[in-house]
């Protein structure tokens, strides 16, 4: 099964990790909720859950002895199969959103691309050291991202995609962000913004690049997305799903260790920042898959 710490639970299992020399082998965790996440058992602190090792108390002093005595049980766990990223269908992903318990999390989820959401703009002009949105200033860019240091602030094209999806289970509207709709396209914002506006000088400054063959070739592929869900989907303020990256059909699911490496510091801006800068032009609520099915219909 898998165990999810959050809060302080979390913090202490932390805290008392760190603090043996050699890695702890019992865990004991009390007041637990039991859940299943795409088909599998998984076990969810609440914030009366407590968290032991080893010799900390009487429970797992005994367990540790048990063990020890029965050396052969620990050779029939899988670490593999305990420690994968969870695979969810679609409505999978969206029941765990309506739990009452549910956190951020990431999923893989297999897909196939259904429509290129028109009507918005498929990418922002970012900060070239943050990936935060940027505004026009007076006279330069501004950087949005209050804690940005990058003084001399240059803009660079970065995906902000919207594509319908479906599986066996049902449709979503996923967002690729950065580097997700790179892997997709197999070609970054910044060179299919350049290339268009290099064909079309006689554009004005505020003309925006319109969505190029290289998104719009995707549709009726299949893929594996990793998502991310957040606050944004538990609050009902919107339907869609966030894009951190776009893995081949045969890659095996990451384990819990390097899925840490994909929350990164412009990851985080991105969502945390260009969602709110955007506004409503570029925002990604619920009507969004019925606007992609409508405008398909149209065209």
């Amino acid at each position: 099964m898998k165990l999810y710490l959050w809060d302080q639970a979390a913090r202490d299992f932390c805290k008392k990790f760190k603090s043996y020399e050699r890695t702890p082998t019992v865990l004991l965790v009390t007041a637990v909720n039991t859940k299943t996440l795409g088909g599998t058992l998984a076990l969810t602190s609440m914030s009366s859950s407590r968290v032991f090792m080893d010799y900390d108390i009487q429970p797992t002093i005994d367990y540790f002895a048990w063990l020890g005595a029965n050396p052969g049980i620990a050779e029939q766990v899988n670490a593999e199969i305990v420690t994968k990223r969870e695979t969810m269908t679609i409505g999978e992903i969206f029941s765990y959103i309506k739990q009452e318990t549910a956190k951020d999390a990431f999923f893989e989820c297999t897909a196939t691309i259904d429509d290129v959401v028109h009507g918005s703009s498929w990418y922002y002009i970012a900060c070239s050291g943050c990936r935060s949105n940027v505004s026009k200033g007076p006279t330069s860019l501004i950087c949005t991202n209050n804690k940005c240091e990058n003084v001399n602030v240059s803009g660079v094209a970065q995906y902000l995609s919207k594509i319908s999806v479906y599986d066996n289970s049902d449709q979503a509207v996923f967002v690729l962000l950065g580097d997700a709709g790179r892997e997709l396209t197999g070609k970054p914002a910044s060179e299919l913004v350049r290339s268009y506006f290099e064909a079309n000088g006689n554009e004005g400054v505020n003309h925006e690049a319109p969505l190029p063959e290289a998104l719009i070739s995707t549709i009726g592929q299949k893929h594996k997305f990793c998502v991310k869900v957040t606050e944004h989907n538990f609050s009902g303020k919107t339907r869609s799903l966030t894009v951190t990256k776009i893995l081949p059909l045969d890659t095996p699911p990451a384990t819990e260790s390097s899925e840490g490496n994909e929350t990164t510091a412009s990851e985080e801006t991105f969502i945390n920042h260009v969602g709110s800068a955007e506004g409503s032009k570029r925002s990604c609520d619920g009507t969004d898959l019925e606007e992609a099915k409508r405008l398909k219909r149209v065209d």
